[in-house]
């Protein structure tokens, strides 16, 4: 069996076609209807699972305690490294500070760099 040191969830929006009347199906966010889908990929980039599909005005971090990923990574120890969509996610999983690049100190900025650096793979 093989560990892991780390994951990437990430969430998606699968556009679909809907009217206007299907309010829970839109996605601000994205201007558009569609699903969200949470995907989980390991450190270099293979997509290990994703979820069944939510409605696009399902917020990612809403969309990831419903399918119970941040619970079972923390229960199973294993760090995660997220968007800012899941900011107040808590358990294992690690976000990037909040704000404008110019509000940032150098070292909020150095960990945002670094941060994103990891998660391109599964952006």
């Amino acid at each position: 069996m093989s560990t892991k040191a780390y994951l990437l969830p990430d969430g998606t929006l699968l556009p679909i076609d809907r009217i206007v009347a299907d309010r829970p199906f839109y996605s601000g966010k994205h201007k558009k209807h569609g699903m969200n889908v949470q995907v989980i990929a390991d450190p270099g980039g293979r997509l290990l699972w994703a979820s069944p599909a939510l409605a696009g005005a399902v917020h990612d971090v809403r969309a990831a305690r419903e399918h119970g990923i941040i619970d079972a990574l923390t229960e199973a120890g294993i760090d995660c490294w997220v968007d800012k969509g899941y900011q107040g996610a808590g358990g294992t999983v690690r976000h990037p500070y909040r704000g404008g690049w110019d509000k940032l100190s150098a070292g909020q900025q150095a960990v945002n760099q670094s941060q994103a650096k990891i998660r391109a793979l599964v952006e």
